[in-house]
C-alpha cells in the first residue's frame, strides 16, 4: 500500500514554551503530550490525529535555519482550513501577532504565508472544492497573484467547504 498522507511534522526550536503559545494561541492547537521545557505535541482543532505537530526545545544559542538560502531542507508545512472564514480569521490573528509574511492566490488554492517565532515558515490554506474548479480557474495553471481574500469570498462564500473532492473524499 502507498503512502496515504503526511501524519505529523516535528520542528527543532528554540523556546518550546514560546513556540506553543504561538501555535495554541494563534493557530489554535492544542496541547496533547509535553514534556516541560523540553518537547510537546500538539494537535489540530479539526483532527482526530494523535499529534500533528511536534515541537523539540534546542535551546536560545540555536541559530537560524540556513534552508533554502545555504543548505538544503524543508520549505514550509502547509496547515488546511476548511472554509475561507477561517482563513479570513486566522489572516487576523497572525497579523496581530505580527507573523504574517504574504498571501497568495494561486487558482485552486487560497494561501496565507507566515513565520512562527523561530521564523519557520509556513502556510495557511483553503482549497478549491472540486466541483468548483472549472476551465477558466484551470487555464490559470500554476499561477501566483496577490490574494484578495475579500473578492475570494464574495466569489465562493465565505462558508464553502474548501478541499471536497481534493484533499477531502467527495
Amino acid at each position: 500500500m502507498p503512502v496515504q498522507r503526511l501524519n505529523h511534522a516535528v520542528l527543532f526550536v528554540r523556546d518550546v514554551d514560546r513556540s506553543t503559545a504561538f501555535y495554541r494561541d494563534v493557530l489554535g492547537f492544542r496541547v496533547k503530550t509535553e514534556m516541560p521545557g523540553r518537547a510537546v505535541f500538539l494537535q489540530a482543532e479539526g483532527s482526530t490525529n494523535d499529534h500533528d505537530l511536534g515541537l523539540f526545545a534546542v535551546g536560545a544559542q540555536a541559530g537560524p535555519s540556513g534552508a533554502g538560502r545555504s543548505t538544503v531542507g524543508l520549505y514550509h508545512l502547509a496547515w488546511e482550513v476548511d472554509t475561507l472564514a477561517e482563513l479570513a480569521r486566522i489572516r487576523g490573528a497572525l497579523a496581530d501577532a505580527g507573523a504574517l509574511a504574504g498571501a497568495s492566490d494561486h487558482a485552486t488554492t487560497m494561501a496565507l504565508y507566515a513565520k512562527d517565532p523561530d521564523g519557520i515558515e509556513f502556510e495557511v490554506s483553503w482549497l478549491l472544492p472540486a466541483d468548483l474548479i472549472t476551465p477558466d480557474v484551470e487555464a490559470q495553471g500554476a499561477t501566483t497573484r496577490p490574494l484578495d481574500l475579500d473578492a475570494q469570498i464574495a466569489r465562493y462564500g465565505a462558508q464553502t467547504k474548501g478541499g471536497i473532492g481534493v484533499s477531502v473524499p467527495a
